[in-house]
């Protein structure tokens, strides 16, 4: 982020861990106030397609292309194409259609290469979904039939999202160039903070909350209890307040596909779009985009003041007050 903003000629598109929910996004854009964020959950719940996407980003580099800003850092969440309509019917598409067990799995590893791959998937699909992987540049459409993950499912992580953006940008920007809309530069730079972001040490507040749950599954296992996962609460507060306890694993399950058949599993935690952290992204996005209000919160701190070694992030404030 630091390097982005001295750089003032470049828009960051930076995609961020953390699956299928856009946490980790909605986290680093609190804490770093960058020029667009992308909220998965947001899009899904506005039912948004991937041109609407794309006009939202080009209307707030539009906006600052006015007043001579040619630069940003747009956060995208890894999971962001299972929220957008087309992508989401094609994923599910491809899951069921390649799912290990399937006779097209095997003979699409036959297949040498990935053009020929792409051209026989291309004949399964129904014409909707057709349309859409014929709409997304040729490495995209690759990546959506590389290996399964170990659930028969498209592994998003290896979808670079933020490649696709970029290209869908570009023409939506050449055409509002065309029309006399946007005047600007546009140059675009994509980054993954994928495994990189998680090698650094753990935090104080990260240290104890792992050795707190590894104890209180000690004490469930101790006791007899089975079928649980282990919990803490209050977690804002000092860690002396913190409480413990067993969640049953039922009460959070449901039915998810998997290997293109519906099976029994713990059902995602996503952003509430109506929690407190959302909230204040939702009230502030407007003036980073336009104001450059980036921050840098600087590396983790394991001496000195209680308040910066023992913080915990800003979701969990915001939540819990």
């Amino acid at each position: 982020m630091r390097d982005a903003i001295s750089a003032k000629k470049y828009y960051y598109f930076i995609k961020l861990m953390g699956r299928t929910a856009s946490h980790i996004t909605l986290e680093c854009a609190l804490q770093t106030h960058p020029t667009f964020s992308l909220i998965g959950e947001e899009v899904q719940a506005k039912n948004m397609t991937i041109q609407q996407v794309t006009e939202e980003i080009c209307d707030v580099i539009a906006q600052r292309a006015s007043t001579g800003k040619n630069f940003g850092v747009i956060l995208i969440p890894e999971g962001l194409v299972e929220f957008i309509p087309e992508f989401k019917i094609l994923i599910s598409e491809l899951n069921l259609l390649l799912a290990p067990e399937k006779p097209h799995a095997t003979e699409l590893e036959g297949l040498n290469s990935a053009a020929d791959k792409v051209r026989y998937v291309l004949e399964l699909l129904s014409s909707r979904s057709r349309q859409c992987m014929q709409s997304i540049p040729p490495e995209i459409q690759a990546q959506l039939l590389v290996d399964r993950d170990p659930h028969g499912n498209v592994q998003v992580s290896k979808i670079e999202t933020e490649r696709l953006l970029i290209d869908t940008v570009k023409n939506e920007l050449k055409k509002r160039t065309k029309e006399g809309r946007y005047k600007g530069k546009f140059s675009a730079q994509p980054l993954f903070c994928g495994y990189e972001g998680r090698s650094c040490l753990p935090s104080n507040f990260d240290a104890q909350y792992c050795y707190t749950l590894g104890h209180v599954a000690a004490l469930l296992i101790d006791a007899g209890e089975t079928g649980y996962m282990a919990s803490a609460s209050h977690l804002s507060s000092p860690i002396e307040q913190w409480e413990v306890g067993g969640i049953p694993l039922v009460s959070m399950m449901n039915f998810e596909e998997r290997h293109g058949k519906p099976k029994p599993v713990i059902r995602k935690a996503l952003v509430d779009l109506n929690g407190k952290p959302f909230r204040i992204f939702k009230e502030a996005r407007q003036s980073w985009g336009m104001h450059d209000e980036f921050n840098y919160p600087g590396p983790i701190q394991f001496f000195g003041p209680h308040e910066l070694t023992d913080s915990v992030n800003l979701t969990l404030q915001y939540e819990q007050g």
